[in-house]
């Protein structure tokens, strides 16, 4: 039990780092744009890895697989760890580091969100919609598949983003639009949020007692007061003329 209770607060410590990299971003990236987004993307990284090392030692306790928000992560951080394709790479860094301004200057990006607590949420960092499908969808014929799992693990995994996550309704949307699907970006953040509640919450059902001052801090919130509610999609476009910027 003490060593889930070092987990859990490690993945607290990692999700405090990420809430004030985030808020001095816009200040840092006046200064460094690079630094600025490296920072964040490291942090998010971070959240990522201690969520994985809570999924190593609380498997026994919470089935992961069973919910598409907490495999997801797992999905998402394997594909990181591992590296070997140039899938997931943030919003900012493709826009801002990589040229995706100057490359798609005129186009119109279509921005997809979840609700937290029934509002927009606070934090926003995107990936790709596509490189997710990219990872689990065998009918796209990807270079990138992952391979370590099985192709009924990947079925599996692309049903529930499709019916728990509305993957479809996404799709479908950015289709009636004529939203080429590669300028698709889904924000993480309240995907991060759900998955955090359901393990906090079954972690804390099973008698875990949230020790450190981060896990005490996010204990009630994180199983008591947040909620995402997957029903409602936000959807933003947003398009960029350099000429504006």
């Amino acid at each position: 039990m003490k060593i889930k209770q070092i987990s859990v607060d490690k993945l607290s410590n990692t999700m405090r780092m990420y809430g004030e990299t985030n808020f001095h971003f816009e200040r840092l990236k006046l200064i460094d744009i690079e630094e600025a987004t490296n920072n964040l993307d490291r942090a998010f990284e971070a959240k990522l890895e201690a969520f994985h090392s809570l999924y190593d030692l609380t498997k026994p306790d919470f089935n992961y697989f069973d919910h598409a928000d907490t495999a997801l992560l797992i999905l998402i951080r394997n594909a990181i760890h591992h590296r070997d394709h140039d899938l997931f790479i943030s919003w900012n860094k493709e826009m801002l580091i990589n040229g995706g301004l100057e490359k798609k200057n005129g186009a119109e990006f279509l921005l997809v969100s979840n609700r937290v607590c029934n509002r927009p949420p606070v934090m926003e960092y995107y990936y790709k919609l596509e490189d997710i499908l990219y990872r689990i969808d065998e009918s796209r014929r990807s270079p990138f598949i992952e391979n370590r799992m099985k192709p009924n693990q990947r079925k599996a995994l692309l049903e529930k983003l499709t019916v728990q996550l509305k993957f479809n309704d996404m799709i479908n949307y950015s289709k009636y639009k004529k939203y080429p699907e590669n300028q698709i970006y889904i924000n993480l953040i309240p995907i991060f949020t759900s998955a955090v509640v359901k393990v906090f919450t079954e972690l804390k059902s099973k008698g875990l007692e949230f020790t450190g001052d981060d896990a005490k801090a996010y204990e009630e919130a994180f199983t008591n007061e947040l909620n995402v509610d997957y029903s409602v999609i936000d959807y933003k476009p947003l398009r960029f003329w350099l000429e504006a910027l």
